[in-house]
């Protein structure tokens, strides 16, 4: 047993038991060396709680590896044993009352990006920069602004940086020198932000502009500045924090543990457990490099001889010189670093207030302290916590050729266990990175992990961007990558990966190009299961370029801001033979994978509400997560009895009745009792129990239905009527008392009196005064290289238009199932012939995209031509104008002045007469939306 400096009893001469510890963790690791190289039993070396301030790294190499099949554990004896390679500070005394500003000596002879204040990763002092207020160049950018002349006065210049917050990157880059408006860069670091993708001067998102690093930036709550020179640190604490008290630990070390042999003699069967890992910096984003990310921890370091002397515009959006960069970019270090290993575990871990990534694993050397990257062999992360740090927290494999085409075998990463880790509130400096990322790695398993909010990509899987995959990629062929790399003809050491059961929520909260879930390149064998993401900023699924051989089945994605599910499958990439079968998501969207196309396979995925869950969804929103011992308090929102409500039939005409019915089953592992169940229906309607109450017990599996009629209103003064009818179960598991609500909406639809209706889809049509409505779905109203398309609902008149007419109307409301679902005005000549009937022509409103003027061109039944006209949303008014066989589509917004769309074209095939009507599909198949209109006239 050690213990912390400054035990009693504790010496490096004593026999290292609890009561006579020994005093260092070097002579606790001489001695486990000695007991371990034995072979004949276990050994544990045991940390009495505490903090242990490290002035070096603690190294593992194969000298401290168990033998035999034996295993040497570092473990904390209970509380915590913190690992800490800071220093805390004391001694603060106030500089500047006027501004409220704190110093205290430090020392010199170190530097650090990071300061935690109880706890908390504080802000270095920073300014934000309007765009208009710089204009960038080759060397750096001038000052737009007279406001910030004084910034030629400030002292300390080269160690002030330049953040430039973008897309899918997160850059910074020190100042060399500022005279008078220009500010000039340190180099390459300059260069080589701007140089590729989402580069500085071309950025793919509207940036964000920062200058850190300067007293004279001190000015709000939370930040802080460190002057070198005098060994000054200060700070500006923020409401209700007392100095005295406060606990700032300011960072020395950039790692802490160091775990790695050789790949002649890795470091083997080592678990390290129960233990703390907190305070490092990472300074090379101020070194001349800075930070060139290039998207989750990778970033461009050095000069690079082959960037043209006119990149800043040759490359500003990728060129032949950059890619030549890509086979040397570099990865983040992590402060516990694993490469050259067998048999390692982390378990029960605490990874907190970090300056970089928490834990790399067989990362390319280039990140390793040892000098020796990638060899990781059976790792098993499990249990731990990440959280409040400047960086990712899980990096496994490296970027370089050899990580994914290794030129000695023993360099594949392999084996690797990543499951019921708790990843929250972290990723808070470098936001490109991710919580978990794996590149290039044979059998991961990443299961059962938390993740809770991250600016960027929650799970990370893949590098490469295809173009490292068998026979290589066209676009990076086009590119000029193939003039600095071979064209490879066997696959990458990316294969059977496994994320399974994975709860991932608030991720891609600042970033942007990102997902709950993302994937780059192919990966044989791979499989997504049973996660359950909610509340991406962006998207759900997210196969980038090149993503290949998965199967993605059983998850489920709540409030996804776009897609559920996205492939990149532009500019020849390769991504395809994506298999997606029985997902539920909330948001209909999914885009670049069509069954049947690029071998993929979509089949059984179900749009639902999360108001309204199916049980198999509530079934994996529950099991997604830590597991067992790790599973934490119960989760109000993840219930363990799941329940649905349906309704029979599913819409009424006025006074109608429709049968409500709850299923409840237990989805979880214990007795749920005191079961309640209620229904509450809006004014005007009725709701009457019939069968019997529920029964007050239910045990795990087992599943009971509770019923109501409900009952419409006998009138209705619009075309459809929503009834939102909401049913609350109450139910005891374990010592927990749970409300359960699920609500969904019964439609009453009065009918049609002037006009008919049809649906090439399932479709519903309401009436009432001059109002229609349309219910329907359909994947679209189009023909292209994609598939061909009629799918729709209308509400038509039969033989209404002649050679000379005018058919007019206003799209007064429309859901938004799609950026393309179209609601407006249609001719032709049968409306009921879908897919066959010509002289086919539509006008409509899209929630997304504008208005549009379609029509049929060869006369084959199929929209396939186009013209549009961007931000006009409903309502608004749309008109198409036959004169003989010419057609001409208009919209309005105010139903007076009339704007035309596109040419007037000839319609193949048009009828003397033709059917003239209302036109909706919510361009997402089996998706039903709700279009309204009025005004609908056709004249002469």
């Amino acid at each position: 047993m050690v213990a912390p400096p400054g035990t009693e009893n504790a010496s490096d001469r004593g026999p290292g038991t609890f009561e006579r510890p020994l005093a260092t963790l070097r002579e606790a690791q001489r001695r486990a060396r000695v007991a371990a190289a034995k072979g004949d039993r276990d050994v544990a070396v045991v940390l009495r709680s505490g903090t242990y301030r490290l002035s070096e790294p603690l190294r593992f190499d194969a000298a401290d590896s168990g033998r035999d099949g034996h295993t040497v554990t570092w473990r904390a004896s209970g509380g915590a044993a913190v690992l800490n390679g800071a220093r805390p500070v004391t001694g603060w005394q106030l500089d500047d009352a006027e501004k409220g500003i704190y110093k205290a000596h430090v020392g010199t002879g170190f530097d650090t990006r990071q300061l935690y204040v109880d706890g908390v990763l504080a802000q270095r002092a920073r300014i934000r920069l309007a765009r208009t207020d710089i204009t960038l160049n080759p060397t750096g950018f001038t000052l737009n602004n007279p406001d910030l002349a004084y910034l030629a006065t400030v002292p300390d210049q080269q160690r002030i940086d330049f953040q430039a917050m973008q897309s899918f990157t997160n850059r910074f880059v020190p100042v060399q020198s500022i005279s008078g408006m220009t500010v000039v860069m340190q180099q390459p670091a300059w260069d080589n932000n701007t140089y590729g993708y989402d580069a500085l001067q071309a950025p793919f998102r509207a940036p964000t502009y920062f200058l850190l690093n300067s007293r004279h930036f001190l000015d709000e709550p939370g930040e802080w500045y460190l002057d070198t020179t005098t060994g000054t640190l200060y700070y500006k604490p923020v409401p209700g924090q007392d100095m005295r008290r406060a606990r700032v630990e300011l960072p020395h070390l950039e790692s802490l543990l160091q775990v790695g042999g050789t790949y002649d003699e890795p470091a083997r069967n080592l678990r390290f457990q129960g233990l703390t890992f907190t305070g490092t910096t990472w300074l090379h984003p101020s070194s001349p490099d800075g930070y060139a990310s290039q998207q989750t921890g990778v970033f461009i370091s050095g000069v690079q001889p082959d960037r043209p002397a006119d990149a800043f515009t040759s490359c500003a959006v990728g060129c032949r010189g950059f890619e030549a960069s890509r086979n040397g970019w570099a990865q983040a270090p992590a402060a516990v670093q694993v490469s050259a290993v067998d048999g390692v575990s982390f378990r029960d871990n605490t990874f907190v207030n970090l300056g970089s990534i928490g834990l790399g694993i067989g990362n390319d050397a280039n990140a390793h302290a040892t000098g020796v990257g990638l060899g990781a062999h059976d790792v098993s992360v499990v249990g731990n916590t990440f959280t409040a740090s400047a960086g990712g927290g899980i990096m496994v494999g490296g970027v370089r050729p050899d990580a994914h085409h290794p030129s000695d075998p023993r360099m594949v990463n392999s084996d690797i266990h990543i499951s019921d880790n708790r990843l929250y509130a972290s990723v808070l400096e470098y936001l490109d990175q991710d919580p978990i990322f794996a590149s290039y790695v044979t059998r991961l398993t990443i299961a059962h992990n938390y993740i809770d909010g991250a600016p960027y990509t929650g799970i990370g899987i893949g590098y490469g961007w295809g173009a490292n995959d068998p026979g290589g990629s066209p676009e990076y062929l086009d590119r000029g990558l193939y003039d600095f790399q071979p064209i490879y003809q066997t696959p990458t050491t990316l294969s059977d990966v496994r994320v399974v059961g994975n709860h991932v929520r608030n991720v891609v909260q600042t970033m942007f190009d990102a997902g709950c879930i993302y994937t780059l390149s192919a990966m044989p064998g791979s499989t997504i299961e049973e996660n359950f993401c909610e509340s991406s900023g962006q998207l759900g699924l997210y196969f980038d370029e090149g993503s290949r051989y998965l199967t993605v089945s059983r998850n489920v994605f709540i409030d996804t801001a776009e897609q559920w599910a996205h492939a990149n499958n532009q500019n020849g990439n390769r991504t395809g033979d994506l298999t997606l079968i029985d997902n539920y998501a909330t948001n209909p969207a999914i885009t670049g994978i069509v069954d049947g196309s690029r071998g993929n396979v979509t089949r059984g995925n179900v749009i639902i509400t999360a108001a309204n869950p199916p049980i198999e969804a509530s079934r994996v929103m529950y099991r997604a997560g830590p597991t067992g011992p790790y599973r934490g308090p119960a989760d109000p929102n993840r219930p363990p009895v799941g329940a649905v409500l349906s309704a029979d039939p599913a819409s009424v005409s006025p006074g109608g009745t429709t049968t409500v019915t709850a299923t409840v089953e237990n989805i979880g592992d214990e007795i749920a009792s005191g079961l309640t169940a209620a229904i509450a229906v809006p004014d005007g309607w009725r709701a009457v129990r019939t069968g019997p109450a529920p029964r007050p017990r239910l045990a795990p599996g087992g599943t009971q239905k509770v019923s109501w009629q409900v009952t419409a209103p006998a009138s209705f003064a619009t075309p459809v009527a929503r009834a939102a009818v909401t049913a609350r179960m109450g139910f005891l598991a374990g010592q927990t008392r749970y409300e359960l609500t699920r609500m969904l909406y019964v439609t009453a639809v009065t009918p049609l009196t002037s006009m008919v209706g049809y649906g090439s889809v399932p479709s519903q049509f309401g009436e009432a005064d001059d109002r229609f409505a349309i219910l329907t779905s359909g994947a679209d109203i189009w023909q292209d290289a994609g598939g061909a398309f009629d799918e729709y609902g209308t509400v038509y008149r039969d033989a209404a238009v002649g050679a000379t007419s005018t058919v007019t109307a206003r799209v007064t409301a429309m859901e938004n199932t799609n950026p393309w679902a179209k609601a407006g005005v249609a001719i032709r000549n049968d409306l009921t012939g879908a897919g066959t009937s010509p002289g086919y022509a539509v006008m409509v409103v899209t929630p997304g995209n504008g208005v549009a003027f379609q029509w049929d061109a060869n006369g084959n039944g199929y929209l396939d031509s186009f013209s549009g006209v961007g931000g006009v949303r409903a309502p608004a008014w749309v008109r198409l104008v036959r004169s003989g066989s010419e057609v001409s589509g208009y919209y309005s917004t105010d139903g007076i002045t009339w704007t035309k769309v596109g040419p007037t074209v000839n319609l193949a095939g048009i009828a003397e007469t033709q059917d003239a009507g209302l036109i909706a599909t919510s361009h997402a198949a089996g998706v039903t939306g709700e279009f309204s209109f009025s005004d609908f006239t056709v004249t002469p």
